[in-house]
């Protein structure tokens, strides 16, 4: 089987096909969809004779950060090297823009981790991932910032906010 990796955003019915049949439905708002897949940084499609069976995005600022994002592959195709294109694919892209200190990183999903070790990703000892999940509200102190303070975007790395 032939496979293309086309650059290009995948269409919203594209990627809620592809995504879904990886069970990832439960995973995003749909009504959100639209206005996340146009502010990629860079996506791609791999297209086997006509249908999109892969979508994988870049994510990030451009400059510093870069994350690998919504990479899939529906269930039939899998384990044909399909994965590996679509990361091949936005690593040279991701080559093209990033700087020497950038950071590029990912969340995986299930037994992708395999995938993602061939090209050099692993766990940091020092570093854990942590995220949270929708409905979406500001924790802690119900997202106020004390009295006279800005949000700092420097000068408070490494210390605990509490």
């Amino acid at each position: 089987m032939s496979y293309d990796v086309i650059d290009r955003l995948p269409t919203l019915d594209e990627f809620t096909a592809v995504t879904g049949a990886v069970g990832w439905r439960h995973a995003y708002d749909v009504d959100a969809l639209p206005v996340s897949l146009a502010r990629s940084l860079h996506a791609v499609v791999a297209v086997h004779e006509g249908e999109v069976v892969g979508v994988g995005r870049v994510i990030g600022d451009g400059a510093i950060y870069f994350y690998l994002h919504d990479i899939a592959v529906l269930p039939e195709h899998q384990g044909r090297g399909v994965g590996r294109a679509i990361v091949t694919a936005l690593e040279r892209w991701i080559a093209t823009q990033a700087g020497p200190r950038s950071f590029v990183g990912l969340f995986a999903a299930g037994d992708s981790m395999r995938l993602y070790s061939t090209f050099g990703y692993r766990a940091h000892p020092d570093m854990t991932g942590v995220f949270r999940v929708g409905p979406y509200q500001a924790a802690g102190n119900g997202g106020a910032r004390p009295k006279g303070r800005a949000p700092s975007r420097r000068g408070d790395a490494g210390r605990s906010p509490d």
